[in-house]
Parts: C-alpha cells; sequence; structure tokens
C-alpha cells in the first residue's frame, strides 16, 4: 500500500449501510482503526436509523436522509467531546444501523403446557403456537436494552427472549379473557387481541412495536376433549334419551369385564349407574313441572385422584365407576375437586360413595 492509500484509508468520508439479509437489525459500521472525516456524508435509507455511540454511550440519532456531519447536526455528540466552539478535525465514533422495517412470521410457540383452573374441568393443560411479528420504534433504547455493543444483531437473537415474554404474557391473557375453555378453538381472534393488548406496552420498553400477533392453534388432551364435547351437549340433548343411554352403556360395559367379578358386577354397576341417572331425572321431571322451563344441567362433577403417588385426572363419576371396579381406587385414595381446601379419602365424599356401594364385596370363599 502507498503512501496516499495509507493516508486516504485512514479517513471516512462515506458511511452507509446496503442491507441485503432479511434478518438483520443492527449492523456496525466497519470503521476499525479509522477516523471519521468531519463533514463524511452519512446516507440513512428509508427503514433505516444511525445512532452514533460515543465510548459506550448513546450521542446523536440520524432518521432517514442524507447528512453532512459537522458539529451542528451532531449536539450530544459534540458536548461528550467537549467540542465548545466547533470542531473540524476528523474523530472516533461508533455507528451502528438500525433496520426499522417490520419482520414478519415470526414464530411462537409453548414448550410446556400452559396449566389453567377452570370450575367446572379442574386444572387443564393447554398448548398454543403462532406467529407475529415487530419493528423497532426506538433505536437508541433497543440497543441500550437489547442489542448492547454487538456488532450484528438478528432476529433470532432476540426472539428467544421476546417467546419468553410472549409466553407469559399469553398465559395471563387466557386467565383473564374470560373465554370458557370450550369456545377457545372458535375464538382464536379474540385470543390474538387479547394476547396483543397484553404485549404491547411490554415490547414498549424494549424500544419495539408488536405489529401483529396471531393464535393460529390452541390444543388440550384428548380426554378433556370428550369432556368438553359432553359438556356441550348438555343443553341440546334430551336429558332423558340422555340418561338411558349411558345407562345401558355402563350396564354393557360392565358386563363385558368378566374378569374382575362377572354378572355379579356388571349388574352392580349397572344398578348404581341407573340410580344416578334416575335422580338426574327425577330432578329434571320436578324442574318441569314446577316451573314449566327445563332448569340447566348440573356442572359436571370431577375428581383429581393420586395414582402410585402422583396426581392425576380429572376423572368423571363414569370414569371413576370404572377405576373403581379395576381397583386402581380404593376408599382410601386421596381425591380432590374444585371447591375442596385440600386432599381427602375417596370414601368421605358423597358422589365417590355412592360408586363404591355399588360394587358387590369379593364372593365368599369355599
Amino acid at each position: 500500500m502507498g503512501l496516499f492509500d495509507k493516508i486516504r484509508n485512514e479517513f471516512i468520508d462515506i458511511i452507509e449501510w446496503v442491507d441485503n439479509s432479511n434478518d438483520t437489525i443492527v449492523w456496525k459500521f466497519p470503521r476499525y482503526q479509522n477516523e471519521i472525516k468531519m463533514g463524511a456524508k452519512l446516507t440513512v435509507r428509508e427503514s433505516q436509523l444511525a445512532v452514533f455511540m460515543n465510548e459506550g454511550q448513546i450521542a446523536d440519532v440520524f432518521s432517514p436522509g442524507m447528512h453532512t456531519l459537522q458539529t451542528q447536526n451532531m449536539p450530544i455528540l459534540s458536548t461528550l467531546k467537549g467540542w465548545k466552539y466547533g470542531f473540524n478535525s476528523p474523530f472516533k465514533a461508533d455507528v451502528y444501523f438500525i433496520s426499522t422495517k417490520q419482520f414478519i412470521d415470526q414464530k411462537w410457540g409453548t414448550k410446556n403446557p400452559i396449566t389453567l383452573s377452570d370450575s367446572r374441568f379442574g386444572f387443564i393443560e393447554l398448548r398454543a403456537f403462532g406467529n407475529f411479528a415487530f419493528k423497532v420504534s426506538d433505536g437508541a433504547k433497543f440497543i441500550k436494552e437489547i442489542a448492547g455493543t454487538n456488532e450484528n444483531f438478528s432476529t433470532e437473537e432476540v426472539n428467544e427472549q421476546l417467546r419468553s415474554m410472549i409466553i407469559t404474557k399469553f398465559t395471563d391473557a387466557v386467565g383473564e379473557g374470560n373465554i370458557p375453555i370450550e369456545k377457545f378453538a372458535a375464538n382464536m381472534e379474540e385470543l390474538s387481541k387479547i394476547g396483543y393488548d397484553k404485549l404491547h406496552a411490554d415490547f414498549t420498553e424494549y424500544g419495539l412495536n408488536i405489529t401483529k400477533f396471531l393464535v393460529e392453534n390452541v390444543s388440550m388432551p384428548e380426554e378433556l376433549k370428550k369432556e368438553i364435547f359432553n359438556y356441550s351437549r348438555l343443553n341440546a340433548i334430551d336429558m332423558q334419551k340422555l340418561a338411558h343411554f349411558n345407562t345401558a352403556n355402563a350396564i354393557g360395559d360392565a358386563a363385558k369385564n368378566q374378569g374382575l367379578g362377572g354378572a355379579g358386577v356388571g349388574m352392580g354397576v349397572g344398578f348404581g349407574m341407573g340410580n344416578m341417572m334416575t335422580n338426574m331425572m327425577n330432578q329434571n321431571q320436578m324442574g318441569t313441572n314446577q316451573g314449566g322451563a327445563v332448569p340447566p344441567p348440573p356442572p359436571i362433577t370431577q375428581f383429581h385422584v393420586v395414582l402410585n403417588g402422583a396426581q392425576a385426572g380429572p376423572f368423571n363419576l363414569e370414569q371413576l365407576q370404572g377405576m373403581i371396579v379395576n381397583g386402581q381406587i380404593t376408599r382410601q385414595t386421596m381425591v380432590w375437586k374444585a371447591g375442596m381446601a385440600n386432599w381427602a379419602a375417596a370414601e368421605l365424599q358423597q358422589e365417590l360413595l355412592q360408586l363404591f356401594s355399588a360394587v358387590p364385596p369379593p364372593p365368599p370363599i369355599g
């Protein structure tokens, strides 16, 4: 390199960033040991900001346009450098370009299930996923809070932090949204709006603006789907027909279970389920005769149980009946349902005591 080339390369007189990527948020201009020439041309393109830093401290921020660097348009840097009366010699400063375009189609999802408490179905676990979009709204704040002094900062580096915040806020939003669990699948748009409103303030704290938040899917265990489906049918199905149908199914299933006591057990289970369904029909009939209108069905009773030292469930009464017949649940098994202060033995719960009474004792030996 000749002497004149060396001298020419010591000074920078054009500062710009041509962004060829789709995911770069912050890019540091490669000044190395060179000095910026006073009067240099700074080109800031649309969807960009340029931030000047002096020894790690944020100074001036330039918006899109062609700028000629003078002490007059660098007031903060001039103060930090002590240029009280103007300065025309080359100077050193770090220049960071920030992309302010919208970064779309960023994925989010729950690594672990979200646990919620529902007054009808007990504790439930949900998974959700979707996408979001964001843009930088305050370049100086974004560098200060997130990017720091990284020479290159991409969407992948910020997304992990944003996803964690999204999951936390989305969980809170679902709990406060007052949307019934059984209506989640039909209310994706409302869930998305709740999540967007909840996240807006948090993104602003990082110098970001969330421009879109979408919930694409909410999934839950299959057994919970079946319970919700059965629950949703109660208002649309004749309760007397439903009672007969469930009783017939219970008797048929128990009678087939020859390995657990044969027909006697089947009849016992059938009679127990039959009594329960009869009570439901009588109550329904009384409501019809007295008021002329059928009252709403009672909520489905569900219990969580302790099996092999671990919590399981929730299970409805029909499921619990089968577990009692199979010997999985005894009178001493600890159970809990919504509204109970603590766990208690199954035999102390009136609903379960009826199920135990429908199971005959072991036949006499000899």
